[in-house]
């Protein structure tokens, strides 16, 4: 067929045939749109380089292939065939160099022998919620900080094309979707310079990303919001080791997953300690309160069975404390309670109370001085006690009725 200049006017009036045909373009050598008998439409690029013809497909005519992209698509390749780079062998090249999915089954199978269970969790229901449906189809080697940052704001604003049926992480909130775009980048970074160590590719475009700011949620409860919990607790039929969790959470400060999975092995009633040997910052000591070991004195223990939150298997620990909870403080109007701002009611009350940051952190399992200091504006510090103080000196002599009735002044008479 002789040669037309390939512009939507002139594509449109092409007409199938019984067989396939190529419409070659009158500017670009080799250049041309194949038109099969059903009426599909592909623009192609037939080339030489270095003494070998070579043929690439660019695109199926339409959306993004307009002429004029698949024109500019065009003269790019020919760039790079000037420079004697094959485009057909550099596509197959790249059709086998690892996506950004399969890193990340890598990394999920080879680099994170030093995380903790319950992190490998988050991490891999991040991988597939987020991560895979955003970026698993880029090539590693491809993959750009612009690339991180739409992947931020799409996981912050929930347009993450998460697989049917499966369950988000984070809430729909806007300070819930904020925590989890920070948390995918930070894993997102992880993984990328996971593949800069194995030389899969020379840096990480995730560095330096400037993550959304994100409001830490602390809710503490006053001391009539613990007596209605105290009140439903003690209420509560269904199940002793489900109210010895609530209770434990609220008198140790300890995070729940080192209450559900604490074993009886762990607990030192006589030094009045629990062991956590698999707590979230490693190993840790929790000191016992009275109440709180008076608790797990009283707890049945099942025989066979290790944990001291036990389940309804007969060697597993409770399931479902989460549907328990969320009974209780509907119960007690308590709906916009967590059960981890029970372990912050423990470390503000401690701050209130002037037993000092330094002290509250320790007892927390904190590692660094940072982490406690969200509770720095309850401490009870030398400087606002000394306000109190010195105020309420002053107050109590001001409301003292007076000793002597006070005369006023006589005017005394202008000269």
């Amino acid at each position: 067929m002789s040669t037309i200049a390939l512009t939507k006017r002139n594509i449109d009036s092409l007409k199938p045939e019984a067989t396939r045909y190529t419409a070659w373009d009158s500017e670009i050598s080799g250049f041309g749109l194949r038109i099969a008998p059903n009426g599909r439409r592909v623009y192609i690029l037939k080339y030489r380089v270095n003494g070998r013809q070579g043929w690439i497909t660019i695109g199926r005519h339409g959306s993004p292939w307009t002429p004029k992209e698949a024109r500019i698509e065009a003269q790019r390749l020919l760039g790079e065939i000037v420079r004697g780079i094959d485009p057909a062998e550099k596509r197959r090249g790249d059709r086998r160099a690892m996506s950004f999915a399969d890193l990340c089954d890598l990394y999920l199978a080879e680099g994170v022998s030093h995380k903790k269970a319950s992190t490998l969790r988050s991490d891999r229901g991040r991988v597939e919620l987020h991560l895979k449906p955003l970026l698993g189809a880029k090539r590693v080697d491809a993959i750009g900080r612009a690339d991180v940052e739409r992947l931020q704001a799409k996981v912050r604003t929930g347009k993450t094309a998460a697989p049917a049926g499966s369950k988000r992480l984070g809430g729909s909130s806007a300070t819930g979707g904020q925590g989890v775009a920070a948390q995918c980048v930070a894993l997102v970074s992880v993984i990328l310079q996971f593949a800069v160590d194995r030389g899969l590719r020379a840096d990480n475009p995730a560095r330096g990303v400037k993550k959304p700011p994100v409001r830490k949620m602390q809710r503490f409860l006053s001391s009539d919001e613990l007596g209605r919990l105290g009140v439903a607790l003690a209420q509560e039929g269904s199940s002793p080791y489900s109210v010895a969790a609530v209770k434990l959470l609220a008198l140790t400060g300890c995070r729940l997953g080192e209450i559900l999975n604490l074993h009886w092995s762990d607990v030192d009633l006589e030094r009045g300690v629990l062991n956590l040997r698999d707590s979230k910052t490693r190993e840790k000591i929790i000191y016992l309160s009275p109440p709180a070991a008076r608790i797990l004195a009283e707890l049945p223990r099942i025989v066979g069975n290790p944990f001291v939150i036990a389940g309804n298997r007969a060697s597993g620990a409770l399931g479902g404390i989460d549907k328990i909870w969320s009974k209780l403080r509907k119960r007690v109007g308590l709906n916009d309670v967590r059960l981890h701002d029970l372990r912050h009611t423990y470390a503000s009350t401690g701050a209130a109370s002037g037993h000092g940051l330094p002290i509250v952190g320790r007892l927390l399992g904190h590692t660094q001085a940072s982490t406690t200091s969200r509770y720095a504006h309850l401490a009870d510090d030398p400087l606002r006690r000394a306000a109190n103080q010195i105020a309420a000196t002053i107050s109590a002599a001001m409301d003292r009725a007076p000793t002597a009735e006070v005369m006023p002044l006589e005017k005394q008479n202008e000269v």
